[in-house]
């Protein structure tokens, strides 16, 4: 899967507050959420998105509340991948169960300026600033997590899990027998 667009450029310390205002936390709905997004930094962030456009970050991106609203606000607002520094691990975690793919790359971070174009191999974990021709590698997803980020997130990736295994599965003829 690739994505393509153009970099949005944070500083360090974006918390959840600052993704998402706490004050729009009474919904989960991705398009309402996305219209708040990054609002207290940027109140016209939404209207500058095209889908797939890419929010490159400093340090400690996602610090701040547990709430996986942040993510899927991101995701609502059109963002296809996030870049930075470090990521807060609660957020790092909640990113994936999204569906949300994110890339820990200082050098990608420090080479990748607002408004270039920027596209992203996430199988391969090639991060290409298009508009430089600079290629950055990131370790990409393996195992579990790229399965649920390619299912768009742990719901979709475990929906994917029972249909398919419900319809492989053959019935069973035989009794279970009692675990001693």
């Amino acid at each position: 899967m690739k994505i393509t667009g153009k970099a949005h450029k944070f500083e360090r310390d974006i918390d959840t507050d600052i993704i998402i205002p706490a004050s729009y936390l009474t919904t989960f709905d991705p398009d309402e959420l996305s219209e708040h997004c990054m609002e207290p930094l940027d109140a016209d962030f939404k209207a500058k998105v095209q889908p797939g456009d890419v929010i490159v970050a400093d340090e400690n991106f996602g610090c701040g509340s547990s709430r996986e609203h942040a993510p899927v606000a991101i995701k609502g607002a059109g963002i296809g991948a996030v870049i930075a520094k470090s990521f807060a691990r609660i957020f790092y975690r909640n990113a994936v169960n999204t569906g949300l793919p994110i890339f820990e790359s200082p050098e990608a971070v420090d080479g990748i300026n607002a408004g270039d174009k920027v596209s992203i191999d996430i199988e391969a974990g090639v991060i290409t600033n298009e508009t430089t021709g600079k290629i950055y590698r990131t370790p990409p997803f393996t195992g579990h997590l790229a399965e649920i980020i390619e299912a768009g997130g742990l719901i979709e990736y475990t929906k994917n899990r029972v249909t398919g295994s419900a319809a492989k599965a053959a019935p069973r003829t035989e009794s279970r027998k009692p675990r001693n």
